[in-house]
């Protein structure tokens, strides 16, 4: 998330070791091992990109699922039962996200994962998570196929049981953002460019169609490379086509360079993108000409949230190195989740692990209810959130600051 101060709100984790002492067991090949205080280990994986352009917010993902992790441990939330995180690398990389996937199945250990951020990421991992009946929580993947399946437009299908996310999806957020520039910045005139990766692409889409059917004209579409930082030409373009405003579907590593190049090409319009650029390397990106600048990004403000309160003064005490970022409080939640699932496979078999625990947590899933950091947390038929809440942030003195909240009418 943006990198401002804080919420000054005094409270400290525990220190030291979070053990757990209760005589909880499993059976062999139950998913947990033995913790060696007389309870079990229950491991969730973590993956995310911890290194390269997109590190800020999964380190950001990384980091919030440890703190409910140890949050659990230091409540005994799940009596006999210590939760550690195993965090990998997928360096926003599809084939690494896969090779992850295999590693974390052949943990036993393992009964949950949280992530990937990359909906393109997360698209290749899903048939090895559910070939291995191992639930995954995303609390960042968007795209709208990943839980309703390829012709979700028409006819929604859920494609693998064992896949759920606490992040809303395109299919809102991309029209969300068209309401707003239609409606309340009186945008008319856009150029769309995208960077063909299935978060990217998929975004645009959904926007461009809304901001259509309001009455909007598309005077222009550009694909982008998003190996490359040089824009000049799609920056020549967007001058010449008249655009009052350029929606982008993709990341802030090439969102910010290309609003910077849009300005000196002399098109003084704002770049609008989703919670991909919702960053405050954007901001560093963009530079001065960035301001008013807008993004969507799913939920309400955390700091805002009364709810989140306890998170936000908790993740500072732990002292972690990096913000939450964008996906902090949706990662919290995703963990707990997990968690909560954990705790009704082990309430409902005699305090223990299972044999089938990874089977019955993803079961255990579906029905997982509680009041999170971001809201009421919950999954509906598909998988997706039941939490449709977005927000629109604008570029105000070099951070980002909230203008706008609510649920997309559609």
């Amino acid at each position: 998330m943006r990198q401002r101060s804080l919420i000054a709100i005094t409270a400290a984790l525990a220190a030291g070791a979070l053990t757990l002492t209760a005589c909880g067991s499993r059976d062999d090949n139950g998913g947990g091992s033995d913790s060696g205080n007389g309870g079990t280990t229950v491991v969730i994986g973590v993956d995310a990109p911890l290194t390269g352009d997109l590190s800020a917010l999964g380190l950001g993902i990384k980091n919030s699922a440890d703190l409910a992790a140890k949050t659990a441990n230091k409540e005994k939330f799940v009596e006999g039962v210590t939760f550690k995180i195993e965090a990998l690398d997928d360096q926003a990389q599809p084939s690494s996200g896969q090779q992850n996937a295999t590693k974390l199945v052949a943990n036993d250990d393992v009964l949950g994962v949280v992530g990937p951020l990359n909906s393109s990421v997360g698209e290749s991992m899903q048939k090895v998570f559910d070939d291995a009946k191992l639930v995954q929580v995303s609390p960042a993947n968007t795209n709208p196929s990943l839980s309703q399946g390829q012709d979700w437009q028409t006819n929604k299908v859920r494609p693998y049981k064992s896949y759920f996310r606490t992040s809303t999806t395109d299919a809102i957020q991309g029209p969300f953002a068209a309401q707003y520039l239609y409606n309340d910045s009186k945008k008319r005139k856009v150029f769309v460019i995208d960077d063909k990766k299935t978060y990217g692409a998929g975004l645009a889409a959904t926007f461009t169609a809304e901001f259509k059917k309001l009455g909007g004209k598309v005077v222009g579409t550009e694909h982008i490379n998003p190996d490359t930082k040089d824009f000049s030409a799609v920056a020549t373009k967007v001058k010449n086509s008249g655009a009052d405003v350029v929606y982008y579907g993709g990341e802030y590593p090439q969102a910010g360079p290309l609003s910077k190049q849009i300005k000196a090409a002399g098109a003084k319009i704002p770049l609008v993108g989703g919670d991909g650029i919702y960053s405050a390397d954007f901001i560093k990106l963009a530079g001065a000409s960035g301001t008013g600048d807008l993004a969507t990004s799913v939920g309400a403000p955390v700091e805002e949230l009364p709810s989140a309160k306890e998170f936000v003064a908790n993740y500072k005490a732990a002292g972690y190195k990096e913000a939450y970022e964008a996906y902090g409080g949706y990662s919290y939640d995703s963990a707990w989740a997990v968690i909560e699932a954990v705790k009704k496979v082990v309430e409902d078999n005699d305090g223990k692990l299972p044999d089938d625990a990874r089977e019955k947590v993803t079961a255990a899933m579906q029905d997982v209810s509680f009041d999170g950091v971001t809201g009421k947390v919950s999954f509906d038929e598909f998988g997706d959130a039941t939490n449709k809440q977005l927000t629109v942030y604008a570029v105000e003195n070099g951070d980002w600051k909230d203008v706008k909240s609510g649920t997309f009418t559609g």
